[in-house]
């Protein structure tokens, strides 16, 4: 575990790929939709949108393995070699300069709670929100919900690919 307060670490079951998070990230999605549920075998996905020159990696290589996505764009779910773990997603409309790092993979998970509920339309219904969660029923406009820090990332994140 690191020091630094806006570090966070993670890593597989098995401990073979592990991994350190730089910054606080961009913002903190739990997705209710069923492709999430399916990919992720459980109600929903919790996800930390970052940079990935912000993600180091400190042991191990994990492999993408290609996704369907309701896209039609897929998805890489990048994957530990051994346990199989996914540790992060690449989408197609963040290309590789973003990862979705799978917050359950962190070594303190509890520190990044989600900012937004996305796709509570087909949220399970035995799933209950806390009654000051923010929720949309699909997707929401990075605009109108991200923190001006992180509007100012994802500005030179765009920067970059374009």
């Amino acid at each position: 575990m690191s020091d630094a307060p806006d570090t966070f670490e993670g890593g597989c079951d098995c401990r073979q790929v592990r991994y350190r998070m730089t910054s606080r990230p961009l913002f903190v999605h739990c997705c209710h939709c069923r492709w999430c549920q399916r990919a992720s075998g459980a109600a929903f996905a919790l996800n930390a949108l970052i940079e990935a020159d912000r993600v180091e990696l400190l042991a191990g290589e994990p492999v993408p393995v290609m996704n369907p996505s309701a896209s039609g764009k897929g998805q890489k779910i990048w994957r530990c070699p051994s346990c199989w773990i996914a540790v992060w997603s690449n989408y197609a409309g963040g290309g590789d300069a973003m990862r979705f790092v799978r917050v359950g993979t962190l070594d303190e998970p509890d520190r990044l709670p989600p900012d937004i509920h996305i796709f509570t339309a087909s949220r399970q219904p035995w799933v209950q929100l806390p009654p000051d969660a923010v929720a949309v029923p699909e997707y929401y406009d990075a605009r109108e919900r991200w923190p001006a820090e992180s509007l100012r990332r994802g500005a030179i994140l765009r920067g970059k690919q374009g």
